[in-house]
């Protein structure tokens, strides 16, 4: 069997419970989907806000994934809460800790880190068959788009997140691991933080050949922004793209539908490239 991923193994290592879980509450959408995905979609008792797995429907809402209603997860007397390691609060679990409720952590920082996920899942949840058959299935799935974009021309990316102030990703981002498997290569790969402003000028330094924003984040305008500058190459031989960025940082087997759609943005930006004369 594929050994689990390091990170995966760190987050849910906590003693099993003699017993698998029944009722789970999840606090992060994309946990919901990492539960049915291990074959356990039955067991979900409650969801965070802005869950929308096909699998997870009607169940009652606890919180968003960074605020939750105690007294409304408690009344729904779970024996399990899955907590999203990066985003709920520490406290809050402490809190659930305090009265009894196991909590565990989970981590998805890479891409492989997803199929680890799920397969762990399912030695907690006793759904171990389905959980192996999906994590398989994500593996293959995953392999594939290596395989598919391997050797492609190199493109210089800037991952654009808003306008006022603007933000961009750094190498630790799993967006920045999506591009590098696209071909692409992150301009801001080495910039300090994981998310951090930068401004014009460092964008013209960087020359990215395209400039890829989430339609989440008022995209005519940050098209509108750059209609100044046109000296930006993405923006000289228009190359801005829109995308799914709640598909592309989803911490589910759903991400490889945003990875798979960044691709497709990147291979149809490759030819104007090809077709500029050498300098």
């Amino acid at each position: 069997m594929k050994r689990f991923s390091a990170v995966v193994l760190l987050a849910l290592s906590a003693v099993l419970p003699a017993q698998a879980a029944e009722r789970i509450v999840t606090l992060a959408p994309h946990l919901a989907e990492l539960v049915c995905a291990a074959g356990a979609c039955d067991k979900l008792v409650g969801v965070a806000r802005y869950t929308d797995e096909p699998g997870a429907r009607g169940k009652p809402v606890v919180g968003d994934a960074f605020t939750v209603n105690i007294e409304a997860l408690l009344a729904l007397r779970p024996d399990l809460v899955l907590a999203w390691g990066g985003g709920t609060s520490p406290q809050f679990i402490q809190r659930l800790q305090a009265v009894g409720i196991p909590v565990r952590w989970v981590s998805v920082r890479k891409l492989d880190d997803v199929g680890s996920a799920v397969q762990q899942l399912g030695v907690l949840l006793d759904t171990r068959p389905a959980a192996d058959k999906a994590a398989a299935a994500y593996r293959k799935r995953l392999a594939g788009l290596r395989e598919q974009y391997r050797g492609r021309a190199p493109l210089n990316v800037f991952y654009q997140v808003e306008v006022n102030p603007m933000f961009t990703l750094n190498d630790s981002s799993p967006i920045s691991e999506a591009i590098r498997l696209c071909g692409g290569v992150n301009v801001f790969s080495g910039a300090r933080k994981l998310a951090g402003p930068v401004n014009v000028e460092s964008v013209l330094a960087a020359a990215p050949d395209v400039i890829v924003f989430g339609k989440q984040d008022m995209p005519q305008k940050i098209r509108e922004f750059w209609k100044k500058w046109p000296l930006v190459r993405a923006v000289a031989h228009k190359q801005l793209y829109e995308i799914d960025a709640s598909t592309l940082t989803r911490q589910s087997p759903k991400v490889l539908d945003g990875v798979q759609e960044l691709c497709k943005v990147l291979d149809t930006a490759r030819p104007v490239y090809l077709d500029l004369p050498k300098n």
